[in-house]
């Protein structure tokens, strides 16, 4: 059977030091596929993946993936790309701010041995200077299982422009699908907004953070709801700025609706992923409701399952019925503006 679902995001080999000194997740299978796909699993696990790896990406984790249900058919191993390096390095401080370079004094900070396996560590250079160039890790729309083109819900994380472009005009062609997506803070940025424009038009939600937003409209506005509007006018009918412990502002264009959300008081553990968490809460949310206020509220709790532990997959270890019985009271906290 086709999923009801496809996320399209990145793989990586994660090496995690978490916030206050929590338990070390050295060499687990991370990246932000993984993380959306335990915020939409809470919901609904009939996930298709679609992500690029080369031959440093242990099969065994593909199998660990098929065997908790997911569709891994569009996992490709392209066996040319072997000097792409799949390891990502995120360590908290310990005033809880993130940090992904001086792995070394991480280690050391902790009084851990530094691991073998992380040597030769290169984080990656957050200033993109070409703003059309791929990534050889980014999901590719070339190599996309041709039944994944029927799929109605469809995510996709952030990863370089071209290539997400390159994705929405893959799944675009239905009338009836459901297209969201997380951009990549790299190109969010004044001058990329005219070619922003024409990849908005492909999507039903868009989901940025608020520094992403700000940073998009930079020295033009600081009224976020405006911002909203103005992206709204180039396509997507929901936009959802992400706004971490202080949770998400809703603008729903058809209904001409604004609406803020609390995020749900949640025990931090670990925040890592909690916003590709809420992008796959919120898809099963609107497959579920078609409301962008309700897909809004589903992400919301995933999102605070996820900081309560620690690993893509912990929201998947949450009590039964506790997804739903915070939805419920979430409903309550919510209101227009």
């Amino acid at each position: 059977m086709t999923p009801t679902f496809a996320i399209a995001g990145k793989l990586t080999r994660e090496y995690l030091l978490p916030p206050n000194n929590g338990t070390a997740r050295l060499d687990s299978p991370g990246g932000n596929l993984l993380y959306a796909i335990g915020g939409l699993a809470v919901w609904d696990s009939s996930i298709a993946m679609i992500s690029n790896v080369n031959s440093g990406y242990p099969r065994e984790w593909v199998m660990d993936f098929n065997q908790r249900g997911l569709d891994t058919d569009g996992i490709y191993f392209d066996l040319e790309n072997s000097q792409a390096d799949l390891r990502s390095f995120i360590a908290y401080t310990d005033v809880n701010e993130r940090s992904g370079t001086n792995a070394v004094s991480h280690f050391a900070r902790r009084e851990m041995t530094f691991p073998k396996s992380l040597l030769g560590y290169h984080p990656q250079d957050g200033t993109v200077k070409d703003l059309r160039a791929t990534d050889p890790l980014s999901p590719a729309a070339r190599y996309v299982p041709k039944e994944y083109r029927q799929i109605r819900f469809l995510h996709l994380c952030p990863f370089d422009f071209t290539s997400q472009s390159q994705m929405v005009n893959l799944f675009k062609g239905g009338s009836d699908q459901i297209v969201t997506l997380d951009p990549a803070p790299g190109y969010m940025k004044p001058a990329f907004w005219r070619d922003l424009r024409v990849v908005l038009q492909g999507l039903t939600a868009f989901l940025p953070s608020e520094e992403e937003l700000r940073a998009l409209f930079w020295g033009e506005s600081n009224d976020l709801w405006g911002m909203a509007k103005r992206v709204s006018e180039h396509g997507p009918q929901v936009i959802v700025i992400k706004r971490g412990s202080l949770g998400q502002y809703v603008y729903d264009a058809a209904a001409k609706r604004r609406i803020e959300i609390p995020a749900y008081p949640a025990r931090l553990v670990d925040p890592t992923g909690a916003g590709d968490a809420f992008c796959g809460g919120f898809l099963a949310g609107y497959q579920r409701t078609n409301d962008p206020l309700l897909a809004a509220l589903h992400g919301n709790v995933s999102a605070s399952l996820k900081i309560e532990g620690i690993g893509a997959f912990t929201p998947l270890d949450a009590m039964p019925g506790l997804a739903e019985a915070r939805l419920h009271a979430l409903k309550e906290m919510a209101r227009e503006v």
